[in-house]
């Protein structure tokens, strides 16, 4: 019933695509997108596939999913240099990262029905299908399993109280969790979480979290001395980069924001918005104007070469909070202060900076391991917001021991993204019992 249900809504959504693609709204590119995907997968199958070599294909949720998979992506080319990549995403998020994998061919996902999943899996052949860190599409591994292809999550994380382990989710999904030959959870009790909702115990393996290789990667690659960098750097500023912001977030950085500068003089404002689209940075760029900052968008600081008369500037692009971190003094991470929960902790962890983040992020191990290392600190308003960046940017000594724990985490905890590869080069090789 359940599984009838579920095709049936499938089937819904996919006859209404061609009236909710047009515009350029996540949901429509999405639509747009997810229309054609398995042509494409199916063309490149018959086609361009080459017979003789391997096929892994990765699916991605989202952005920080595929920054996952590509750590684990190159450490599997690393040891299989002839492995063919399909890369699947779900979001438009993931959309601009898809060419940063080094896949062969990429694009949306199917749709997740038995004729759709069916025929692109006759025509890529691969030699495992991989799911990373949440999301499993339960049509799709059945019809992996019965063209006897193995099936992987990578990076998993179920974090406490989610709605996965409820009772029903769990009888929802368990008949597609206990199908899944290999599952990498990033820590110890992501492992337990997995084995209750029906992940069987021969295919549970804990690597590690990929996602810290990727962040480390990201922040060896930033160049703190790139030329669009020089408006930040110097003129006595104390740059307090805040990456993936919400409004719950900036009612309460924005105050926070300002009182901190009462505290020290030199302090600068770089937020960015999650979703920098033109009417959310225009909002967001007059709600700071209102509070007294000068400040102006990223692309137009980019476009003069100067910051000078600025004191706060508002991302509107995406991809360059690795490189923002790289000049920042200290870094706020949003999404702890809303229902959407924390962002990643990791890439200005992996910069050497401190973190600091509202209360809600108990589904994040990175960030609780951050927070007793010394590495990060919790607000849970606008005034011990203040005070913690009031604390760091006024203390130098301080501000870098707690950079220093920080980073210290990210460097012990690498390695997990060539352990992860090794268990799928075991799997596509029948090595794994």
């Amino acid at each position: 019933m359940t599984r009838l249900l579920y095709r049936l809504i499938v089937t819904a959504v996919r006859a209404a695509a061609p009236l909710l693609s047009h515009g350029e709204s996540k949901v429509a590119r999405g639509m747009a997108g997810r229309r054609r995907a398995h042509e494409l997968l199916e063309g490149w199958g018959h086609s361009l596939r080459d017979p003789e070599g391997p096929v892994a294909w990765f699916h991605a949720p989202s952005a920080g999913e595929a920054l996952q998979a590509r750590a684990v992506i190159e450490a599997l080319v690393d040891r299989r240099p002839d492995l063919q990549i399909v890369f699947t995403f779900f979001s438009q998020s993931a959309e601009a990262y898809a060419r940063e994998v080094g896949a062969d061919v990429a694009t949306y996902l199917p749709w997740d029905l038995p004729g759709t999943s069916g025929r692109v899996l006759d025509a890529l052949r691969p030699d495992v299908v991989v799911f990373t860190k949440t999301e499993v599409w339960p049509v799709l591994t059945e019809e992996a399993e019965r063209r006897d292809i193995p099936t992987a999550i990578i990076g998993a994380t179920v974090r406490e109280g989610a709605g996965r382990l409820r009772p029903l989710a769990r009888w929802a999904m368990r008949s597609t969790w206990v199908r899944l030959s290999v599952a990498c959870a990033a820590a110890e009790a992501d492992g337990l979480r997995l084995l209750a909702m029906g992940v069987r115990p021969a295919a549970l393996h804990t690597p590690g979290d990929p996602s810290v290789d990727a962040a480390a990667e990201r922040a060896a690659l930033a160049d703190s001395g790139a030329t669009w960098l020089a408006p930040f750097r110097g003129h006595g500023r104390r740059n307090v980069v805040a990456g993936s912001t919400w409004l719950e977030d900036e009612s309460r950085l924005l105050p926070a924001l300002k009182s901190a500068r009462a505290l020290e003089p030199g302090l600068f404002a770089i937020v960015a918005p999650h979703e920098p689209h033109p009417l959310r940075v225009t909002s967001l760029v007059s709600r700071l104007n209102r509070d007294g900052w000068r400040v102006d968008t990223l692309s137009n600081v980019e476009s003069s070469g100067s910051a000078v008369a600025l004191d706060a500037v508002v991302v509107d692009r995406v991809g360059v909070l690795a490189d923002l971190y790289s000049v920042a003094e200290v870094a706020f991470v949003g999404g702890g202060f809303g229902a959407r929960g924390l962002h990643s902790v990791l890439e200005p962890a992996a910069a050497g900076k401190p973190v600091v983040f509202g209360p809600r992020h108990h589904g994040s191990a990175a960030a609780g391991a951050l927070i007793e290392s010394g590495g990060a600190k919790i607000a849970p308003d606008a005034g011990v917001l203040a005070e913690v960046l009031g604390a760091w940017l006024q203390d130098d000594a301080v501000r870098n021991r707690a950079g220093r724990c920080a980073f210290g985490y990210i460097e012990n905890h690498r390695g997990a993204a060539g352990r992860t590869a090794e268990l799928l080069d075991q799997l596509m090789r029948s090595e794994l019992a």
